[in-house]
């Protein structure tokens, strides 16, 4: 049932909200291609009613993997605490994480096959600073694993810092979140009361709230 119901909602999801682009990693591309399909599907079958929505995938950074598995995908309900960083992480902690990543018997910082651990942490600097693979390999040529965890530690700490800063400036805020709260959920609702009104007129169920 997870494998039927929880691609449909994801399209609903999008579909409701006549989204353009979706964000998304590799990983989730398969379930926006059914809510293109369905967009798709609908539209030949009732007339123009749905936007057909596209993937917005970084360049950098768009598949992240554990960083205790390199083999599978970084995940927030891993139950290993040490495999995945939180945006809302200490320093303290995401330096510890990083320090503690698996990587391999070798001490090069460079790609290449069964380093899988290493390049993820490259990965992860170069979404963090921009920096290429090219130029990252150069920058710490001979340095080893301790010194570039190290920086991957604080380049995503500099990253996440801004962040972390205005989240407990908000979160502090409690009229500010409800009144965010309130007028987000008002917005929604204009916008799927229009989609759900126009798609009913479509098929012609319109009269079903009456």
């Amino acid at each position: 049932m997870g494998l039927f119901t929880y691609p449909s909602l994801m399209a609903a999801d999008i579909l409701i909200y006549q989204a353009h682009f979706v964000p998304v990693g590799d990983d989730q591309k398969q379930h926006l291609e059914l809510a293109r399909n369905v967009a798709e599907r609908f539209n030949g079958a009732y007339g123009q009613t749905f936007v057909v929505p596209e993937p917005y995938i970084g360049k950098l950074g768009s598949r992240i993997t554990s960083l205790q598995e390199p083999g599978k995908k970084m995940s927030k309900s891993d139950p290993n605490p040490r495999a995945s960083i939180a945006i809302t992480d200490a320093p303290d902690v995401i330096m510890k994480k990083c320090r503690s990543a698996v990587t391999d018997s070798g001490a090069e910082v460079r790609r290449g096959e069964g380093k899988e651990g290493i390049v993820n942490l490259m990965t992860i600097y170069a979404a963090c600073t921009g920096r290429g693979f090219d130029e990252i390999e150069r920058a710490f040529d001979g340095q080893g694993y301790g010194t570039f965890k190290t920086a991957v530690a604080e380049a995503v700490i500099g990253e996440l810092r801004g962040f972390q800063e205005e989240y407990g400036r908000i979160l502090g805020d409690k009229a500010y979140l409800k009144q965010m709260a309130r007028e987000g959920a008002e917005g929604a609702a204009r916008i799927v009361g229009r989609t759900v009104e126009k798609a009913y007129r479509k098929v012609g169920l319109w009269d079903w709230r009456r």
